[in-house]
């Protein structure tokens, strides 16, 4: 975590990815996220994947570091104290990430008229409000269709088990509250923001040229493992190991053919068909059911063991690939020798490691993330030391079962 943010509070009322994750990336850079749950958690509470106990460590993951509120939300007081948390007076606060739908108690203008500079982001499936995650956000972008194989799927369409759309939506709304607030330090006004997911799915396929590409060729057809434009797809070693290469750059793809031997051949390849693979990226794409036999049998002649000092002495571009288990205790780079990872004890009793701030800014300390907050282990402190509460207060909602501690 870095000391960057450290002047904001950050009051998050939220479920799933999008909205956590959004505070969890101001969290990383040192806000102080305030998080309000339901009395027994909210509806992601459980989410899989869980321990062995039945405590979620989706949820955990996702909330390092926050402080936990636990509201009766269904009830007129433990609203009101959640409107009261969203509306705090003071400099640096007045910062509310949400999911909730735009028409309710948490509405921006209900609470903008408890505090006037507050800045809502308002995360949504589509801008009208109707109700989307991120799996029926990509069936309507229709990639699920561009996905696979097409002899293995036919027409059928293939999810993707990455949430992309609920990750980048976290992340641009990380940015669109930043600049918000920095709107609001020069005017002195709030406002609020609403963040689609529909929206962040339509504008990158749109950022990345695809609606251009549709409208003028029409749908894009499946092409399996290859990847679109330039040279790469999995090949088999002589051990029967699967390697990702990608050759995109001039530099890369000079490399591979050194690597594997192979100049002749392409060059006799690039005679035939006029063109010039190193100068050209898309032509490697164009041509690649000539090109991929001749790596794939010039692969196939090594074992992984042999073939990769050769690969990487050539700074060729590759991974081999491997199951996620393999990946967290095998591949020390990513895990066990990356500093974005401190190993911690969650409230589910499991130590793990857990990753903090994602990014590293030369010449600032980083300091280890900190592990989720029990839900409701800040109810008390947030509300006497936030809220002004007194101890007979706090015990008066107890006894009403409006908060838990």
């Amino acid at each position: 975590m870095y000391q960057i943010l450290n002047d904001l509070t950050v009051v998050e009322g939220a479920s799933f990815i999008a909205g956590p994750s959004c505070a969890l990336h101001l969290h990383h850079f040192g806000a102080r996220v305030i998080r309000f749950d339901m009395i027994g958690g909210g509806p992601d509470y459980g989410r899989w994947p869980i321990s062995q106990s039945g405590k979620s460590y989706y949820w955990e993951s996702l909330n390092q570091g926050k402080l936990s509120v636990a509201i009766d939300l269904s009830s007129d007081e433990g609203r009101e104290l959640a409107v009261e948390i969203v509306t705090m007076p003071g400099k640096g606060r007045g910062l509310f990430v949400t999911n909730y739908p735009r028409n309710g108690f948490l509405a921006h203008e209900a609470l903008a008229a408890r505090r006037v500079d507050l800045i809502t982001l308002r995360v949504m499936g589509w801008p009208d409000g109707r109700n989307a995650v991120d799996y029926t956000v990509n069936a309507a972008v229709g990639l699920p269709y561009l996905s696979g194989d097409p002899q293995a799927n036919g027409a059928r369409p293939v999810n993707s088990v990455l949430p992309a759309w609920d990750l980048i939506t976290g992340a641009y709304g990380a940015f669109a509250l930043l600049a918000a607030e920095r709107r609001r330090n020069a005017t002195g006004e709030g406002g609020e923001v609403s963040l689609a997911l529909s929206d962040i799915a339509a504008g990158m396929l749109g950022n990345l040229g695809q609606i251009a590409e549709v409208l003028a060729d029409g749908d894009r057809p499946r092409i399996g493992n290859d990847l679109f434009g330039a040279f790469g797809r999995d090949f088999r070693t002589a051990d029967g190991q699967d390697i990702m290469i990608v050759a995109i750059t001039s530099r890369q793809w000079s490399g591979l053919v050194r690597a594997l031997g192979i100049g002749d051949e392409i060059a006799a390849l690039e005679a035939a068909v006029h063109v010039n693979f190193t100068r050209d990226e898309g032509s490697r794409f164009q041509f690649r059911d000539k090109v991929f036999p001749i790596v794939s049998a010039a692969v196939r002649q090594h074992a992984l063991a042999e073939l990769a000092p050769r690969l990487d002495a050539a700074a060729v571009c590759w991974e081999p690939y491997r199951g996620l288990r393999d990946a967290v205790q095998n591949d020390a780079r990513l895990i066990e020798e990356n500093d974005i990872f401190s190993r911690l004890e969650q409230p589910s009793g499991v130590t793990y490691p857990v990753a903090g701030a994602l990014a590293r800014v030369n010449g600032m300390h980083r300091s280890a993330p900190v592990p989720a907050s029990r839900l409701g282990a800040a109810t008390e402190e947030v509300l006497m030391g936030d809220l002004g509460l007194s101890q007979a207060q706090i015990g008066e909602l107890l006894k009403k079962r409006v908060i838990s501690v």
